[in-house]
């Protein structure tokens, strides 16, 4: 054991961990960060689940699919002729881990630059006090005055669909199909199920997504929700509700699937099988009980500020309460950071906002219309339809909208939900409005460059009053 002594330890380089890494170092606090995801050659790499096997990764395939159903549907009707369409899946993925590789190798870049200390190994904790003690990779034992939790999640899995990795996969096997599958099925319709069954069926895959649930998109707006399933049936995802998976075998290059829906059992055979039912907080091998670091249903137990029941142990993302999102990790990380270093940082939960990146995108931050309506809430609403945007017009993308609520008495917006092109862009005026507190009304009078997608949203605003122009 090293007399060396780290103001802050971060276990997990994930966008929480590597994030407030980054921003203690910054701080002039000596910091390590330790991980052990590795790559296919074996190397330490950060970045966690989002930069190598999530966010990136999946957003790049979303872009190279959808390239090709812009040239197979749509470049024609610009004037552009390409004759039969072809896809090259290897060319795809090799594009895609060239981006995956040039940010995770982008994260040690950052390290160096601000000395952080990179650490390869699994951690475990050995002891808790004014300094702890951590185990890494095993051999190494690591002192810290601070300690930042930082571990992440794993892909949820079911009893009935056990993953062999082949044939039953989670979203990461399902990064790296080497071809569509001809008939790939799907568990779970929700943020991952869905883009992920976006990609493969624009490459020419049947997908067919079955989801427990009896509503789709339960924590979108209604009119959003309703919307984007009518798009996703029109585009070939056949997404069927109340439908529980009790059963998934595979049996040679075919899975045997079997579900109940309204008291009907039903079956089907695919080629692939996804499951994507979630996430799940990932503690294994911390020690946490040992240590006295208390769990609530496999997360860890903490304060508003990231606090696990003591003034130096922290835990930040999907390993704690709240969306697992990785814009959230990152806010989290950095209040930890800031809180160490003696500031008084805040993160303002209720502004985090959400994104699907299907085609259309769906955003979202704030209240949803049930969610007012529930509470008793007072208040006013207006919508745009992207069908009424010249720019929207100009790029072929019409479908969906912009709908704004905001409180009637003050007229401050508390959410703004977006399907529509851009939206997880656009989304943003709505999260720095609902920052600043700022009312419909200054939106509304607000300049809008034109033609611009940013017209959708003055449009929504104007129209809580009842004064859009462009309907």
């Amino acid at each position: 054991m090293s007399d060396e002594i780290y103001d802050v330890l971060v276990v997990g380089g994930g966008p929480g961990g590597y994030v407030a890494a980054i921003r203690a170092a910054q701080l002039g606090l000596k910091t390590a960060c330790a991980d052990k995801w590795k790559n296919k050659k074996g190397e330490t790499v950060y970045g966690g689940t989002c930069l190598n096997v999530g966010c990136i990764p999946s957003k790049a395939l979303l872009e190279s699919s959808y390239n090709a159903v812009r040239a197979r549907e749509h470049f024609a009707e610009h004037g552009v002729i390409v004759g039969k369409v072809a896809v090259d899946v290897a060319a795809m993925q090799k594009r895609k881990q060239k981006i995956v590789d040039t940010l995770v190798g982008g994260i040690g870049g950052l390290f160096k630059k601000n000395k952080v200390a990179a650490l390869s190994g699994a951690a475990s904790i050995v002891s808790i006090g004014d300094v702890c003690e951590v185990q890494i990779g095993g051999k190494q034992t690591v002192r810290c005055k601070n300690l930042i939790l930082a571990t992440g999640s794993v892909s949820r899995q079911i009893p009935p669909a056990p993953l062999d990795g082949k044939r039953i996969v989670d979203n990461i096997g399902a990064l790296e199909f080497e071809e569509p599958p001809k008939k790939l099925g799907i568990v779970g319709a929700g943020v991952i199920g869905l883009e992920l069954g976006s990609v493969w069926r624009r490459l020419g895959s049947e997908v067919r997504i079955l989801e427990a649930l009896p509503d789709f998109l339960p924590a979108a707006d209604a009119d959003i929700a309703k919307t984007a399933a009518k798009i996703f049936q029109k585009q070939g995802l056949q997404i069927e509700l109340s439908s529980a998976v009790t059963a998934a075998k595979v049996s040679g290059k075919k899975v045997s699937v079997e579900w109940e829906c309204g008291g009907k059992k039903q079956k089907d055979a695919f080629d692939k099988l996804i499951v994507a039912v979630g996430r799940a907080p990932y503690t294994e091998g911390l020690n946490l009980e040992a240590a006295g670091i208390q769990t609530e249903r496999g997360f860890i137990t903490v304060d508003e500020h990231c606090r696990a029941g003591r003034e130096n142990i922290y835990a930040v993302g999907d390993v704690v309460r709240g969306p697992m999102l990785a814009h959230k990790a990152e806010e989290e990380g950095a209040m930890v950071a800031e809180l160490i270093a003696g500031q008084k940082p805040e993160v303002a939960y209720e502004t985090i906002p959400w994104v699907i990146y299907t085609h259309p995108e769906i955003a979202w931050v704030g209240k949803t219309e049930k969610e007012l309506k529930d509470s008793g809430a007072k208040y006013r609403k207006g919508s745009f339809p992207f069908a009424a945007n010249g720019r929207a017009r100009g790029l072929g993308e019409t479908d969906g909208m912009v709908k704004i609520l905001a409180d009637e008495e003050s007229d401050r917006i508390v959410g703004a939900h977006i399907i529509g092109p851009g939206a997880s862009d656009l989304i943003a005026e709505g999260v720095l409005a609902m920052e600043m507190a700022a009312a419909s009304e200054d939106i509304a009078r607000t300049c809008h460059a034109h033609p611009t997608l940013s017209e959708v949203f003055r449009e929504a605003a104007l129209a809580v009053d009842g004064r859009a122009i462009h309907i």
